[in-house]
């Protein structure tokens, strides 16, 4: 009979991580054979039938690389589970700097009114919409990544407060919009790191990874260049930072009128998260 040790080395032996490995033996077990610490610690016994569907899922993550998150269809993000597929990006730990950082801003200058520019999965708008008194609007190009946006929102019960409309950057808002805080976690990875990246990022939709320029700043640019026409007077510019560009980044947005920059470090140490403040126009 198929033993828990034996799916966990299915999965160290195909270059998984100890403890990643751990980890998503549990996450598949809490997901394919509903058993989890509870019944860990009530010494309750797996099926032999429920073993072999694990052992199936895991040998196909070690076989194919494919994330553990498109396998079991959810991701965990801020304490919720996220409906994820190909179309989106899964969400990242670094991810919830940029959200915490929104909500501290938004939650002490009581604000009403947000813009995720690029929502992918929704989990930004839906944890600032969760966490705030804000109302929302996630932006994105791809239908498929707002029909999961949706499906996100709606099992948080987050009608009216996370709302989703297709757009290409600012190109579908309405004359007349503005928002207090513009947040964003564009793509930021340039042409010439595709070869490097993991292997299981590269089930991660395309066009929420690359830029199409050599350092990774095109969306930085489009966005930080546009932001100023639909925020209110003192409002905020937040992104996730890609490595290394924390510099060009804040540059970007000073020479875009925007002043009082935080940059603010991940646990790695990498520079992660920037926010500015649009300073007041004449």
């Amino acid at each position: 009979m198929t033993t828990l040790q034996e799916i966990l080395k299915i999965l160290t032996d195909n270059g998984i991580e100890p403890n990643e490995a751990n980890v998503e033996v549990k996450l598949l077990l809490e997901h394919f054979a509903n058993y989890g610490t509870k019944d860990i610690i009530m010494g309750n016994k797996l099926t032999p039938e429920k073993l072999e569907i694990v052992k199936e899922k895991a040998l196909l993550r070690a076989k194919t690389r494919q994330p553990i998150q498109h396998i079991t269809g959810f991701a965990d993000f801020m304490g919720e589970k996220f409906i994820v597929n190909p179309s989106v990006l899964i969400p990242r730990d670094e991810t919830e700097i940029l959200v915490r950082k929104a909500v501290d801003i938004i939650n002490k200058n009581n604000f009403k009114m947000a813009l995720d520019v690029g929502t992918g999965s929704g989990c930004i708008a839906c944890m600032i919409a969760k966490h705030t008194e804000c109302q929302i609007i996630g932006l994105d190009i791809s239908t498929d990544a707002l029909n999961t946006a949706l499906d996100n929102a709606s099992r948080l019960n987050l009608f009216n407060k996370a709302i989703f409309r297709k757009s290409d950057i600012f190109s579908n808002v309405k004359p007349g919009e503005s928002f207090d805080i513009i947040v964003s976690n564009p793509p930021y990875i340039p042409p010439c790191e595709k070869e490097k990246i993991q292997i299981e990022v590269k089930f991660d939709p395309p066009e929420a990874l690359f830029t199409k320029d050599e350092k990774g700043l095109e969306f930085y640019e489009e966005i930080t260049k546009q932001a100023p026409g639909v925020l209110n007077d003192s409002g905020y510019l937040l992104f996730e930072l890609g490595i290394g560009q924390a510099a060009d980044v804040k540059s970007l947005m000073e020479q875009n009128g925007f002043a009082d920059i935080e940059i603010i470090k991940d646990l790695a140490g990498i520079d992660r998260v920037i926010s500015g403040r649009l300073a007041l126009r004449r």
